[in-house]
């Protein structure tokens, strides 16, 4: 029995179809597990680009989570749902931890359980383990390093104001208390155009300047900007780079050091389906130990990684069921993934290009644009747009209404289905018409 489930393994994952078979290889599998290996092994011959267009392999992965039936959910980028895998394994250590939770909690999952857990990131994430942390969401992350950094009255920040919220209002604070001042852009969005992006940075540049905050994948559009060509030129005037990566990490296929950042932060529970309040920072080794942790510590300028997980009584039950999403993400590939999800976003735009008054906030080139998709209609505001929908088709979208981006922003996921989008299209159109 074990040699027959290690040759297919092996087989497997010389077909690159999967990376991490311990997600399907209990000897007891439900009927959807079964179907899913199956459509796994059946796909292993296909290009990511053309998986991304096949129906019937993505339907099995749909069957994978326990989303509703009576809602389409086209608000992914707030927060994702899990697969059953780590719904059932949060359970598991849920159950396991009130046993007896001063032990089990502390002795057995936090004491044994959370470095190879950081060894698994790490490797997702392409970097080394001693410059993770693993904590809850990406904007204690980012703060952790906003507040962190010793910066002094006059030092400079350049920011956007299309970055997130709470990072704008941590910048705000850190302007009352300590008297920085935040040099803020406002880009043209969405953009195709490398230069304009770029330069939209590096002309907001000074000598005083001392950080760069980059948001990868804006949230209210899902517009891509060029990471790696801005951390290079903030590198050459000695500026360090501070990356919000919520909507881009196991979206996108890359590598963090693929970004030439100095600093990283995620949230697991959007695009890698971990648990609802999981998140990761990465800092760069050397760079450690200048950050104060944002929950202090005895090491707080020591040059330990783990000094920033110094959280508290935490639910490790949540944290321990990272392990799954990591094996489901690694399961479709990151190619793959990012392709599929490409392909969604484009699908839905494309069917609307000719629809009178209908609007895109968003690209449909691939490196400007992926998951996200933002659409206006003239003469509707977002809200009466998100209200219809729901309404008379029961789609869960998001009104958007941030400095220059205005209409309703779409995003799919892996299990939704084109089906799903076709009903998001006769619902655009109809609306567009009255």
């Amino acid at each position: 029995m074990n040699l027959k489930k290690n040759n297919r393994r092996g087989f497997l994952q010389k077909t690159g179809a999967l990376a991490a078979t311990a997600f399907l290889s209990s000897l007891s599998q439900p009927a959807w597990a079964r179907n899913l290996e199956k459509a796994v092994r059946d796909t292993a011959h296909l290009s990511a680009d053309d998986l991304a267009t096949e129906e019937d392999f993505w339907y099995y992965i749909q069957q994978s989570f326990t989303v509703s039936p009576s809602i389409i959910n086209l608000n992914n980028g707030g927060v994702s749902p899990a697969p059953k895998t780590v719904q059932d394994a949060m359970k598991r250590y849920y159950d396991y931890s009130n046993e007896a939770p001063s032990y089990y909690m502390w002795r057995v999952l936090d004491a044994n359980g959370r470095e190879p857990l950081r060894r698994n990131l790490a490797r997702l994430a392409g970097c080394d383990a001693e410059e993770i942390a693993i904590n809850r969401n990406s904007s204690e992350g980012l703060e952790t390093v906003i507040f962190g950094l010793a910066l002094k009255a006059g030092d400079e920040v350049v920011a956007a104001r299309q970055d997130y919220p709470n990072v704008i209002n941590a910048y705000k604070q850190r302007e009352l208390r300590d008297g920085i001042r935040v040099k803020w852009i406002r880009p043209e969005m969405p953009a195709e155009d490398e230069d304009y992006l770029v330069n939209q940075y590096i002309n907001a540049f000074t000598p005083k300047t001392k950080l760069v905050h980059i948001t990868q994948v804006i949230n209210w559009n899902g517009q891509i900007l060029p990471v790696k060509k801005i951390a290079q030129a903030a590198h050459q005037r000695g500026i360090k780079v501070l990356v919000d990566g919520a909507h881009s990490f196991a979206h996108l296929d890359f590598k963090i050091p693929d970004l030439d950042c100095d600093y990283f932060a995620t949230s697991l529970h959007k695009w890698l389906y971990a648990p609802i309040g999981s998140g990761m920072l990465y800092v760069k080794k050397d760079e450690i130990k200048s950050i104060y942790p944002l929950f202090a510590t005895d090491t707080s300028l020591q040059g330990d990684i783990r000094k920033f997980e110094t959280l508290g009584t935490r639910p490790f039950f949540i944290e321990q069921a990272i392990g799954k999403a990591i094996e489901f993400h690694e399961m479709i590939g990151s190619d793959r993934k990012e392709k599929r999800l490409h392909y969604l976003k484009n699908y839905w735009m494309e069917k609307m290009r000719d629809i009178p008054k209908v609007r895109f906030n968003t690209s449909l080139h691939p490196r400007w644009g992926c998951a996200i998709g933002n659409v206006g209609i003239d003469g509707k505001k977002p809200a009466e747009m998100e209200a219809f929908l729901f309404n008379k088709y029961k789609i869960h979208t998001v009104t958007i209404e941030w400095e220059n981006i205005q209409g309703i922003r779409i995003t799919p996921n892996v299990y939704t289905t084109t089906r799903d989008l076709d009903t998001l299209v006769e619902g655009i159109h109809a609306l567009a018409k009255s």
